[in-house]
C-alpha cells in the first residue's frame, strides 16, 4: 500500500503546449487528494475554451479546477494580479490539508505563483512613450530593441506580443537593469515539486498540428466570432492568443481561413520551443517523458517523484 506524503506540498506540472500537462495534473490531483490551480495565462479568460484546449467538465474527472474563466476578454492580463489570486488558492488548499496542483505552460505565471517574485512598479510617462512607439513602429521594431538590451528576455517573449515587449522595456528603463535581471534566483515560497513533461520535438510538432485541426473542427472560428462581439479584438492580451489572433486576422479579411490555420500551427510550434527553453533553464524541474510510448507509465513515475522527500 502506498504511503501518503507527510504533508501537502505544491505540485507544479509544466512544459510546452500539447505535452499532456492537463491530463497529468488531473491524475495527480485525484491520487493525492488535491485540486488543480490553472497556470495557463489564456485559460483565465471566459469563453476562450476551444483555442486554449481547456478541459471540459467531464475531462476534469471530478477534480475542482481554480482560476479558470475569471477575466473578460477585454481585460489586460497582469502577472502580479495572477500571483495574488494563485497564492490565495494555494494557501487555502494547503490550509485545508489538500494538495495544490499547479498546471500550465506560462512560465512567468508559474514563477509568480510559487517563487519569491516581486514585480517592479510602472511609470506612466515611460509606458506612454513606449506604447506610442509601438503604435508607430510595430512590435517587431521594439522586439529588436529588446533583443539588443536583453537577449534572454527577447528569446522568451514572442515578437508579436507588443504588450509584454513594452513591459520589458519599461522595466529596463525604470530599473536600469535587464528585464530578466529583475527575476530572482530559483527560490520557492512553498515546498514545491516541479514536474516537466518532456515530449520529443517531432512528436510534439505532430500533436500540435493535430490539436489545431481538432480546434478548427470543434468550432474555433465560431468561438472567435462570438468573442469578437464581446470585445475580443480590443482586448490587449486575449486578442494576441495563439489561434485567436490568426482567426481575427481571417475575419478581418487579412488572410484566408486556411492560411490562419497554417499560421496557428507554425506559431504554436515556435511558442512551444520558447516554453521548453524557459523551463529548461530552471534546475528544479524534474523532467519525465510524456512521449506516446511512455504515456502509460508517466502518471506512476510522476507520483513516485512527488512522494519522494525532495524539496525544490
Amino acid at each position: 500500500m502506498r504511503s501518503a506524503a507527510p504533508a501537502p506540498r505544491v505540485i507544479a506540472v509544466v512544459g510546452p503546449t500539447a505535452a499532456g500537462k492537463s491530463d497529468l495534473g488531473v491524475h495527480l490531483a485525484q491520487r493525492l487528494g488535491g485540486e488543480v490551480v490553472n497556470a495557463d495565462s489564456m485559460q483565465l479568460y471566459r469563453g476562450m475554451d476551444i483555442g486554449t484546449a481547456k478541459l471540459t467538465t467531464e475531462e476534469r474527472g471530478g477534480v475542482p479546477h481554480h482560476l479558470l474563466d475569471i477575466w473578460d476578454v477585454t481585460e489586460t492580463a497582469s502577472v502580479a494580479e495572477y500571483q495574488r489570486l494563485a497564492r490565495a488558492e494555494i494557501d487555502r488548499l494547503l490550509g485545508e490539508g489538500r494538495t495544490p496542483v499547479l498546471v500550465g505552460g506560462s512560465g512567468l505565471y508559474v514563477r509568480g505563483a510559487v517563487d519569491h517574485l516581486e514585480f517592479p512598479g510602472t511609470d506612466p510617462a515611460v509606458r506612454a512613450v513606449l506604447e506610442e512607439e509601438l503604435a508607430l513602429r510595430g512590435s517587431g521594431a521594439l522586439h529588436a530593441r529588446l533583443a539588443a538590451a536583453d537577449p534572454e528576455a527577447a528569446r522568451a517573449i514572442l515578437p508579436s506580443n507588443g504588450r509584454r515587449i513594452v513591459r520589458a522595456l519599461e522595466v529596463i528603463e525604470i530599473t536600469g537593469k535587464p528585464f530578466t535581471a529583475n527575476l530572482p534566483g530559483h527560490d520557492s515560497v512553498y515546498d514545491t515539486v516541479q514536474i516537466g513533461v518532456d515530449v520529443p520535438r517531432a512528436e510534439l510538432d505532430e500533436r500540435i498540428a493535430t490539436r489545431v485541426d481538432r480546434m478548427w473542427e470543434a468550432g474555433l472560428v465560431d468561438e472567435v466570432r462570438e468573442l469578437e462581439a464581446q470585445g475580443l479584438r480590443e482586448g490587449r492580451t486575449a486578442s494576441r492568443a495563439l489561434g485567436y489572433q490568426q482567426v481575427l486576422a481571417a475575419l478581418a479579411g487579412e488572410c484566408t481561413e486556411d492560411e490562419a490555420r497554417a499560421e496557428t500551427v507554425r506559431a504554436t510550434k515556435r511558442f512551444a520551443r520558447r516554453q521548453d527553453s524557459w523551463f529548461r533553464r530552471d534546475p528544479r524541474v524534474h523532467w519525465l517523458s510524456g512521449a506516446a510510448t511512455d504515456l502509460t507509465e508517466l502518471p506512476e513515475r510522476a507520483l513516485a517523484l512527488v512522494e519522494r522527500p525532495v524539496t525544490a
